[in-house]
């Protein structure tokens, strides 16, 4: 299948590793051009090595924390520079931070806050301009199931990604006159790099424990019965950006081996 995203141009936050670098890995193959972004340099040009593989588009990066707002201008525009255009944002960055209500200070708050929603609210209003432009435009949330579903010991991240949900669907009413479709994903059991730190430490207790161990012991709670590749996130992300999905805004979709317990 086609997805038209030849020459289209992107920008990923959060994409120097699992779910935002599987996507740049994706839209490149497609032929998109694609700019991450990270504050670490040697993984984002790691990162950039090995999607260039594989692309048929190009693929940039660019050191950039989200949460100042003059990197948030310069990562628009740095893409407006090697691309002339935005045809597509993925606002992916973020870590879990999910402590007790008792426990989550206001610094906690306002760096989960900061991170994943003011950044991603910054950001799109930079590049909505440039897909008015453009006449059409595809932004995703990268958000998960805390916020459909809050669990205890789940503060600040359910509250952001909650919000990241409201935030999805009020743009894509407010956006669709200009063909800019709005949709959020919300990941469920996903292999990343913040789950191989936390097995470094549980094989600290347990040396003879192997990765594929691991992860087949968190997902008890999954129908699938396995956690998810980054791939099959990015493969349903591709989807939402692309020509193939002009009549879906406003929809969040469940990435998560049937989890979830609501739609």
């Amino acid at each position: 299948m086609d997805l038209e995203l030849n020459n289209k141009a992107a920008i990923i936050t959060g994409g120097t590793e699992g779910i935002g670098k599987a996507t740049a890995t994706v839209l490149t193959q497609e032929g998109a051009n694609v700019l991450i972004c990270g504050r670490r340099t040697n993984i984002l040009n790691k990162a950039i090595e090995e999607i260039r593989q594989t692309a048929k588009g190009k693929i940039e990066g660019i050191n950039a924390d989200i949460t100042k707002k003059s990197d948030i201008t310069l990562l628009a525009d740095t893409c407006i520079k090697k691309f002339s255009r935005i045809d597509i944002l993925i606002n992916n960055a973020g870590t879990s931070s999910a402590h007790n209500f008792e426990l989550a200070n206001e610094q906690i708050w306002d760096e989960d806050l900061q991170l994943k929603l003011y950044a991603a609210l910054r950001l799109s209003h930079k590049v909505i301009t440039h897909m008015k432009k453009n006449g059409a435009g595809r932004i995703i949330n990268v958000t998960n199931l805390g916020g459909k579903q809050p669990g205890a010991n789940s503060l600040p991240t359910s509250v952001s990604r909650a919000a990241g949900m409201a935030l999805t669907k009020a743009m894509s009413k407010d956006l669709a006159k200009y063909n800019i479709l709005v949709n959020t994903v919300a990941i469920g059991l996903i292999k990343s790099g913040q789950h191989e730190k936390r097995f470094d430490s549980v094989k600290k207790q347990n040396p003879a424990l192997t990765l594929n161990d691991y992860y087949q012991s968190i997902s008890n709670n999954v129908p699938l019965n396995r956690v998810g590749e980054a791939s099959e996130a990015a493969n349903a992300i591709a989807f939402l950006v692309s020509g193939k999905a002009s009549y879906l805004t406003g929809t969040a979709i469940n990435i998560d081996g049937g989890t979830s317990a609501v739609l």
